[in-house]
């Protein structure tokens, strides 16, 4: 079968990856600012986001507007095209929720611990892993019981 005109494989190379979807949800229906979304999206780099704005404004899904001032301004916003994304979103969204509440997963990860002691120590999430879900770190029973916080 030829993956090449896969129309699921083509959204998700424009609309995927680590900080995409969250760019989006973040833009959907509203207009911000760089530091605005860099405030938003914890752990996502100065560099990470202009690549990923770049992208999306390549793609037709982001307008970039930039205002003659001093300091300079630049808003972005979802293009009538990334507005057609909407259904999309919500979709994964109530999705994304559905999965959670079934799964036990937390919310979102809001505190970091320390490093181990022994850098070879495995880490895991501190939430009940649930036997269901496939975690590559839970291959032996010592990381699976383990409570360190990622």
């Amino acid at each position: 079968m030829d993956h090449s005109n896969c129309p699921v494989k083509l959204t998700a190379s424009i609309i995927g990856g680590k900080w995409k979807p969250t760019l989006l949800f973040h833009l959907e229906g509203r207009t911000r600012r760089f530091c605005e979304l860099q405030r938003l999206i914890p752990g996502l780099t100065k560099k990470m986001l202009t690549q990923h704005l770049r992208e999306l404004e390549r793609d037709g899904i982001v307008h970039r507007k930039v205002y003659a001032e001093v300091p300079p301004r630049v808003e972005y916003s979802l293009t009538r095209h990334g507005e057609s994304l909407k259904p999309i979103l919500k979709l994964m969204s109530a999705w994304g929720n559905r999965h959670r509440a079934r799964y036990g997963m937390p919310a979102a990860h809001t505190q970091k611990a320390e490093a181990p002691s022994n850098p070879v120590e495995p880490i895991v999430a501190s939430a009940t892993l649930n036997p269901h879900l496939p975690r590559l770190a839970a291959a032996s029973p010592e990381i699976r019981d383990s409570k360190v916080l990622l």
